[in-house]
């Protein structure tokens, strides 16, 4: 057993202690984000820094906690702030969480995030259900040993993100009025944003949202045999023929008017599933 292994175990046992049913379902709230679990009953709140082993989120807007309790019934963990490759993070401190999760029960993951949009139909503040991702990081979170308790060496990729619980969310979106986009996202290491040659080039490889969280975090989700939901807030729509620049400050607002819709999806996905 190495190191991180370790690690992730004394973390998952910590939180254990603490908390008082084990969480079947895991929520990662992206940029922008951290209100869209505001219906959950929270019956702990653990900031990331009094949590063993934990890295802390750096990033504007990121809460740096994770919260545990019940939606709909449904026991669930909420993490309200991620790592990035981008903050000097490994893979294995990125995908952290994920592990823990695993070790605590967690058997769907349900992980948001603020994408820039390629697609000419698509409007700031849509939600893209994601239906497949293209890792271009250039890591990956299972490089080194595998650990046998987590996965198999080889997991397969072929359906990433599960059908079931897109077309539930397709259903819900469509019964509350809440358009959904689909499409395929492209995870970046960042930070950077992308040239107009960069969003050409995604383009063209089948890319119809960017940014630059997700795909690691997933991969080790479907290695650990977790049921995986995507979802993506469009907050702003490249034309590399027509570029305009983005501000930070921009995409977190415009994130953060999407909250609302994305929670209530959610809460939808939560009640079917019950």
């Amino acid at each position: 057993m190495d190191l991180n292994t370790k690690k992730v175990l004394e973390t998952a046992a910590f939180i254990k202690e603490r908390v008082p049913v084990c969480p079947k379902l895991g929520f990662f709230t992206g940029t922008g984000l951290g209100e869209s679990a505001s219906s959950l009953d929270v019956s702990a709140i653990f900031d990331y820094k009094d949590l063993p082993n934990f890295p802390l989120s750096t990033v504007q807007s990121h809460a740096g906690r994770m919260m545990s309790g019940t939606l709909c019934s449904c026991p669930m963990v909420v993490m309200q702030g991620r790592f990035h490759l981008y903050e000097g993070y490994s893979p294995a401190e990125v995908t952290f969480p994920v592990r823990v999760m695993q070790e605590l029960g967690v058997e769907i993951l349900i992980i948001s995030n603020a994408a820039g949009g390629f697609d000419p139909s698509f409007q700031p503040g849509d939600i893209m259900v994601i239906q497949d991702h293209v890792n271009l990081t250039g890591e990956n979170p299972l490089v080194g040993p595998n650990e046998d308790r987590w996965g198999v060496r080889f997991p397969d990729m072929s359906c990433v993100y599960d059908p079931k619980l897109s077309s539930i969310v397709e259903a819900a979106g469509q019964k509350d009025g809440i358009a959904l986009q689909k499409g395929v996202y492209a995870g970046l290491k960042g930070p950077s944003l992308e040239t107009p040659a960069e969003i050409r080039y995604l383009k063209t490889i089948g890319a119809d949202a960017v940014g630059f969280s997700t795909v690691l975090e997933v991969i080790a989700a479907v290695h650990g045999s977790m049921r995986v939901l995507g979802l993506s807030i469009i907050t702003n729509v490249h034309n590399p023929d027509q570029p305009e620049p983005a501000s930070v400050d921009e995409i977190i607002e415009t994130a953060q008017k999407a909250a609302p819709k994305l929670e209530t999806l959610i809460n939808h996905l939560i009640k079917e599933l019950d």
